[in-house]
């Protein structure tokens, strides 16, 4: 042990967001493994559901409903594009823009459900459903918690 080592917190197991993420990547491995099969990750079908089911989304609203800034957004978004599975068009109001499912988009996310339903009742059956919805309670309000992790750092400063 260094010397200053014995002088910090010791933070091992304590911090949420190390734990958070460390769940998300087994997670994210376990369902992007299932939904190989249709060449999809569980972001980008995550997205397709969110399209699907909530028809065009401007850029704001579809990263707000993803809880993700716009530029990791429109990362994600690119691979959906250029394989033809969203658009991205004008808005309503011509400066902003939306992303729409495409036909073949709607086609791959009805391929990739079944896949997706597989890895969700096999996790469940491991977990358990009674502790995942738990879970899926616990995390959603996480997303409540008070924070604004995307705001303009100028306008906090301001605040």
């Amino acid at each position: 042990m260094t010397r200053t080592e014995g002088k910090l917190p010791n933070i091992d197991g304590r911090c949420n967001c190390l734990a958070a993420r460390q769940a998300s990547r087994y997670l994210t491995a376990v369902y992007d493994r299932a939904l190989s099969p249709v060449e999809l990750r569980i972001t980008q079908f995550s997205i397709l559901h969110k399209l699907v089911k909530g028809g065009p989304l401007a850029m704001g609203e579809l990263a707000g409903k993803m809880a993700m800034d716009r530029t990791t957004l429109t990362s994600n978004l690119k691979p959906l594009e250029r394989d033809g599975l969203i658009d991205i068009v004008p808005g309503e109001d011509r400066r902003s823009k939306q992303a729409v499912v495409t036909k073949a988009g709607l086609a791959r996310y009805k391929m990739a459900l079944p896949l997706w339903s597989e890895a969700q009742s096999k996790f469940e059956g491991a977990y358990g459903a009674s502790p995942a919805a738990r879970l899926r309670d616990a995390l959603r309000a996480v997303l409540d918690s008070g924070f604004d992790p995307w705001a303009d750092s100028s306008v906090d400063a301001q605040a």
